[in-house]
């Protein structure tokens, strides 16, 4: 094999990789997946598409050998093949970030409109949770919930948060979160308790960030 062929076939996988994180719908699913595994009705709905258009996208993600399928009747299941993936759409959200300043203006914009700028780290909120002085709030949902999520967390799905709130005591900080720093779920619950009278704030990232900093997990 000569030389300028090895380089061609090398850097051909590695384009290969990059197609298939290139698109808007199949970096959601990776994102989501990193919550636990899904089936491809359970995508579609929470990614907005046809179910026709997810098995596409994930076909593509697998040809990749980005995520992993198993059969249970006529459901198919899917789930990333490991935390490699995880941590090169990370990579790509932190490289995006620093470049394009647009990122930001939106990120700004969305949480401004939904009074979810006040935001803490997950240092404090740890600290905070040993305090007993706060609430935490897990508004992913119930699935993602039991695969894992924050000590001592009360999980109420985003969709049932209006109500459920009589089974938040309104006399401590409500601290919510959800999948990561693009999770449009917790700040939407922030707007829904603020606006009910709530001293409401997010973490500032998710679970996986949480997961990956060494802190604690638990599960159902």
């Amino acid at each position: 094999m000569k030389a300028r062929e090895f380089k061609d076939l090398i850097f051909q996988q590695f384009a290969n990789i990059a197609a298939a994180f290139s698109s808007p719908k199949r970096l959601e699913i990776i994102d989501i997946l990193e919550q636990g595994e899904k089936d491809v009705e359970t995508l579609s709905r929470q990614i907005s598409a046809t179910f026709a258009n997810t098995s596409r996208h994930l076909q593509v993600l697998k040809s990749a050998r980005l995520v992993e399928s198993r059969k249970e009747g006529v459901r198919i299941y899917y789930k990333l093949s490991d935390e490699k993936v995880f941590n090169c759409w990370k990579g790509l959200q932190s490289l995006a970030k620093s470049r394009v300043a647009e990122i930001r203006e939106v990120v700004r914009d969305f949480l401004d409109e939904r009074n979810a700028m006040n935001a803490i780290s997950r240092e404090e909120l740890w600290s905070r949770i040993q305090s007993n002085d706060v609430i935490v709030l897990d508004v992913r949902p119930e699935e993602e919930f039991s695969s894992g999520h924050i000590p001592g967390a009360i999980s109420i799905p985003l969709s049932q948060l209006r109500e459920r709130l009589n089974e938040i005591p309104q006399d401590r900080e409500v601290v919510a979160y959800c999948r990561g720093p693009y999770c449009v779920l917790s700040p939407e619950a922030i707007k829904i308790l603020s606006d009910e009278g709530y001293a409401a704030s997010r973490l500032e990232e998710g679970l996986p960030e949480w997961k990956e900093a060494g802190f604690l997990v638990e599960k159902n």
